[in-house]
Formats: C-alpha cells, sequence, structure tokens
C-alpha cells in the first residue's frame, strides 16, 4: 500500500517526479524545455510551493499562475490537448506514488487548475481569468 502525500517532502518528489515526465513527453515537453526554456532551480522550487499551499494552506505560494501561461501562451498557442496531456501526467503521477485524502485533493485541484487555466488561457478576454 503506497502512502499519502503528508509533507513538504513527498511534494518535492511529486514534482519532481511529475516534471521528469513532462521533459520527455511528445505532446508538452517542447514548451517547457523549448518555448519558455525553464530556469529548473528557480521554477521547481516555487511549484514545491504552489502545491504545499494546495494541500496544506501553508500560505507559501502568493503568485499567480495566470500570468506566465497567458504569456506561454501568446509565444507558443495551448490548446486542449495540453491541458489533457498535463492533467493525465499528474494524475498518473499522483497514483503511482501516493494514495489517500491528499493525494485525491491533489488529483481534485489538478483537474480544477487546468479547467481554469483553459478558461483563461484560450478564452483570454473572455472574463475568465479567476484562480482561486
Amino acid at each position: 500500500m503506497k502512502k499519502d502525500i503528508e509533507n513538504r517532502e513527498d511534494i518535492i518528489v511529486l514534482v519532481n517526479s511529475f516534471y521528469q515526465k513532462v521533459k520527455k513527453d511528445a505532446v508538452i515537453g517542447y514548451l517547457f524545455l523549448e518555448v519558455v526554456e525553464i530556469n529548473w532551480e528557480k521554477h521547481l522550487p516555487v511549484m514545491y510551493d504552489f502545491w504545499e499551499n494546495v494541500l496544506f494552506f501553508t500560505g507559501s505560494y502568493n503568485g499567480n499562475p495566470m500570468t506566465p501561461h497567458n504569456q506561454l501562451h501568446k509565444k507558443s498557442p495551448l490548446n486542449q490537448d495540453h491541458f489533457a496531456k498535463w492533467l493525465m501526467l499528474f494524475t498518473q503521477t499522483v497514483d503511482e506514488l501516493f494514495e489517500g485524502e491528499k493525494a485525491n485533493l491533489a488529483k481534485q485541484r489538478a483537474v480544477s487548475i487546468a479547467t481554469v487555466m483553459q478558461l483563461s488561457v484560450l478564452h483570454q478576454g473572455s472574463g475568465h481569468s479567476n484562480l482561486q
């Protein structure tokens, strides 16, 4: 039996494992490696803070995830396949590593985040821009 997501160390394992999949993925990998050329040393700790806040309400994340994704969309248009692949890889990573209440919450929140992000990015200017 797998354990649940219990702390920041578990989130670090989850996020790192997820991005290893993302980097190798034919559908979305290029967005991270070529279009944006993410600085992983800066990006990963932000993602640890983001997911720690999502799951444990730590208040450790205070950014606005919409801005960079809207900028990315202007550089290289995103589509529903990108969001579906991101969500599939995230859910797959959670399921491979963890199970339990927080693992389920992570997957539920990922669906919500992907949905709101997709509405915002794909319908810019139509009023769908708040991720709460």
